[in-house]
Order: structure tokens, then C-alpha cells, then sequence
């Protein structure tokens, strides 16, 4: 016999004068064995620099909570996959996570490509999803999710924060070229930088819009034209391995000294560059991340785990840890948050991905960060500039400035390019002030 459907029963009951109570959805699972994340991040290239890091940061959180009992008395085990081969391979790796591999839930990814791929996708999948690492914009200001969420900041605040800074410290500079990677996140993020930038200080002339293919090794040509065209500021959003091979090629030819650098997301590549990197860099820092972070870096949870980073791994931590620490804290919060409104139940998906919107969870570096109910992660930005001190042996943030995330985030609900143009000058006179680096 086939089962009869809601709207069959409704009526058969009504017809015959009965009134059968429909059965109420279940109000959780049994608890699990295990909890398995997969996580997706870069293991190989040139941004394995870059995505090897998070992974270490993601087993030694891992390993902390497992040591504590796991979640609610629930082991956690991660299942890392590779980044590197293409958005199509990844799409295929994160299908074979949910259909085959059963996970409960997703932290993907590095690469903005990656992120606007696969958002689509996990959707689909109805699979709870942190996406702890990129930083495009267009995720949540082009369609509404369910089970997506993002435990850090977008392309926005780390752009603006940077123009904003670059403003304060160098508000005289008529000239600039840009030089990013040619994807999504290098074409994002110039379109953010020019278009604020248009609006804050109009008449900056654009010398030179450079987008090497993403993945290159050689900058020869672009250097060589910088050179030429001498401009005031030259502004960067590349990272990884490509960064570093940007700043040590510049450095060999003496850009450096023609130019002031903006480069927002260069806290990674300092310890990799050393010295290479001279002062009088603007370095951002992808959120208020830095192992030598103004307020937090004597904090007993950030020298315990700067401590137990290095023993483990022999570096510092750099931004994609601290990352990996806001996913996993996020994830944790959000199943104690849905576990306590199941009445002490197990969650399902989807009362797990509902305790994304409007998560509070602690971080290493803010206290505390919030995911709004749009999804979007509010995270403070750093933004310094490099300087050569004694006690460390590569450059380090001086002059710094720590913006709240409410003077540099889009609302929700509206589109960066759109909020961008209604910033005002005047706005410039909230920025925070600027403290020295102390050792």
C-alpha cells in the first residue's frame, strides 16, 4: 500500500469526523559516535604555504577538544582534503565527503573560487558549513543560505581597513598601480579598493592595473613596469607563495624604495620573508590575527597556544591558524547552542546550521567574534606598518590600528559596491589611533 501523503490524510480524517493527531518531527538524533568535519584547505603549490598552516592549527584545536572530551561528550575526526587541483576536483572531493564519507559538517575553503563554488553546493547537500578562510564578498550579498555561514571577515573590511590606514598614514599619494592575482579575489578586491578609494579620495590617478595569472612565479614584467611609472603606492592583495616571491623579486630590483607598498594580506609572508621585507610596508593582517598582536599577545590562551604552535610545528602562527581557531570554536559553540534549544537532544542539519545566525564565540585575539543572522562573520582588521626591531628576526607592525568590524563591514542586506559609494571623507575621524610596536 502506498503512504499516504499529509494533504490525503488531512482529508480522510475531515471526512469521517476524526481527528487523528499528525505525528511531530523529530526533536533530535542519537547522539553519534564520532563527530567528522571535513575540512578543505591547500596541502600542495605555492598556497600550501598558506593552507598547510591552517590544517596544523585545525588538528592541534581538534586535538585540545578531543583531550576535553570532544563536543558534548562526542569525539571530533577530521578528514582533510586537498584545495590545490581545481574548484572541479574539489566540487567532487566535497560530494564524496557528504555522500560517501557521511560528515556532519563542512569547513571549506581557502581560494574565493573555491567558496563560490562550493556554498552553492553544500547547500544543496544540506550539509552545515563554516567557510573559514575566504574572504570574497559575493557569497552572502548575492543569495540568501541556510546552512552556510562564515566565521571571519570578507574581502570588504580587509580592503577597506587597508585603504582607510594607507589614507591616515600616506593621505598625500596621487599615484597608484595595482598588482593581483587574476581571479576572483584579485578582481573583488580591487574593485572594493577603487571603488572606496573613488569615493574617500577622488583623483587618484591608476597607473597600471596588473593581474598576473594566478599561480605565477615570475613578476619580472610587472616589476618592470612599476619601475617605469614610479607611482606613489603600489597596492597588492596577492598571498601565499606568490607573495612571497612578489616581495623578495621587488625587493632584488629596489622597488621598494620608489614606492609605498600596500600589502593587506602580508602578515602570512613575514616570518617566510625575514628581512627581505623592508619598513615603511603597510601589512595587513585578515582580521586582528598576529602572534604579536597589540592586546592579546600576553594573554595567557594566546602565549599558550603561540607556545604549543611553535614547539609542534617549528613556526609562528600566522592569519590561517587563527582562522582554523574561529571555525572550530564556531562549530563547537554552535552544537552546545543547538544542543541546549533541543531541549539536551542531538541536532539534526539543520538545527545545527540555525545556531550559525546570531553565534557569539571566543576567539584568540577579539574575545569574542559574532556571525550575523545573514551569515557573515563581523571580525575586526589589523592594519600596520613594517619595521625592523632587534628582537625579532624578520619585520614586524608598528604605527598600528585595530578597526571594530561595525565601521568597516557592509550591512546586510546590501551590496559592498552599492555601500561603498555612500561612504563619506568624514569618516576618517573614526578611525582608531595608531599604537608603536612594543616587544
Amino acid at each position: 500500500m502506498p503512504e499516504m501523503s499529509r494533504r490525503d490524510l488531512l482529508a480522510a480524517t475531515a471526512a469521517g469526523g476524526l481527528v487523528i493527531p499528525l505525528a511531530q518531527p523529530a526533536r533530535g538524533q542519537a547522539k553519534p559516535a564520532e563527530i567528522k568535519i571535513g575540512v578543505a584547505t591547500f596541502l600542495s603549490g605555492p598556497a600550501s604555504v598558506f593552507g598547510v598552516p591552517g590544517r596544523n592549527a585545525f588538528e592541534l584545536f581538534i586535538d585540545r577538544i578531543n583531550r576535553a572530551g570532544g563536543i558534548a561528550g562526542v569525539p571530533v575526526r577530521m578528514i582533510v582534503i586537498d584545495e590545490a587541483p581545481g574548484v572541479d576536483h574539489l566540487v567532487g572531493e566535497i560530494r564524496r565527503l557528504v555522500q560517501s564519507e557521511r560528515v556532519d559538517a563542512l569547513l571549506t575553503a581557502i581560494s574565493s573560487g573555491s567558496c563560490l563554488a562550493c556554498a552553492p553546493l553544500n547547500e544543496e547537500l544540506r550539509t552545515p558549513t563554516l567557510l573559514w578562510d575566504c574572504a570574497t564578498q559575493r557569497i552572502f550579498e548575492e543569495r540568501q543560505y541556510q546552512y552556510v555561514a562564515r566565521s571571519q571577515g570578507n574581502a570588504t573590511p580587509e580592503v577597506l581597513a587597508a585603504l582607510l590606514y594607507t589614507l591616515k598614514q600616506k593621505p598625500d599619494f596621487r599615484t597608484l598601480a595595482v598588482v593581483n592575482q587574476d581571479y576572483a579575489w584579485g578582481r573583488d578586491s580591487w574593485e572594493i579598493w577603487k571603488t572606496a578609494m573613488d569615493v574617500l579620495k577622488p583623483g587618484v590617478r591608476v597607473v597600471a592595473e596588473l593581474f598576473p595569472r594566478f599561480g605565477a612565479t615570475d613578476f619580472s614584467t610587472e616589476i618592470t613596469r612599476l619601475q617605469a611609472l614610479r607611482p606613489d603606492i603600489v597596492f597588492s592583495t596577492s598571498w601565499g607563495g606568490e607573495l612571497d616571491t612578489f616581495i623578495r623579486q621587488s625587493a632584488e630590483r629596489r622597488l621598494f624604495e620608489r614606492s609605498t607598498f600596500v600589502l593587506p594580506l602580508a602578515e602570512s609572508s613575514l616570518e617566510r620573508v625575514g628581512r627581505t621585507l623592508p619598513a615603511g610596508v603597510i601589512i595587513g593582517a585578515r582580521g586582528d590575527h598576529w602572534y604579536l598582536h597589540p592586546t592579546a599577545k600576553d594573554t595567557p590562551a594566546m602565549k599558550e597556544f603561540v607556545a604549543e604552535y611553535r614547539q609542534k610545528y617549528n613556526q609562528v602562527p600566522i592569519y590561517p591558524t587563527f582562522h582554523a581557531q574561529q571555525a572550530v570554536s564556531a562549530l563547537k559553540t554552535a552544537y552546545e547552542k543547538a544542543i541546549a534549544a533541543n531541549n539536551g537532544n542531538w541536532p539534526d542539519a539543520a538545527r545545527l546550521a540555525a545556531a550559525f545566525k546570531g553565534l557569539e564565540f571566543p576567539t584568540l585575539t577579539s574575545g569574542t567574534m559574532r556571525i550575523r543572522e545573514d551569515g557573515q562573520g563581523l571580525e575586526p582588521q589589523l592594519m600596520g606598518t613594517s619595521l625592523h626591531h632587534d628582537s625579532v628576526p624578520h619585520a614586524v607592525m608598528t604605527d598600528m590600528i585595530i578597526f571594530p568590524p561595525e565601521l568597516v563591514t557592509t550591512p546586510a542586506g546590501q551590496r559592498s559596491v552599492d555601500w561603498l559609494k555612500t561612504l563619506k571623507p568624514e569618516m576618517l575621524s573614526q578611525v582608531p589611533a595608531a599604537v608603536p610596536f612594543s616587544a
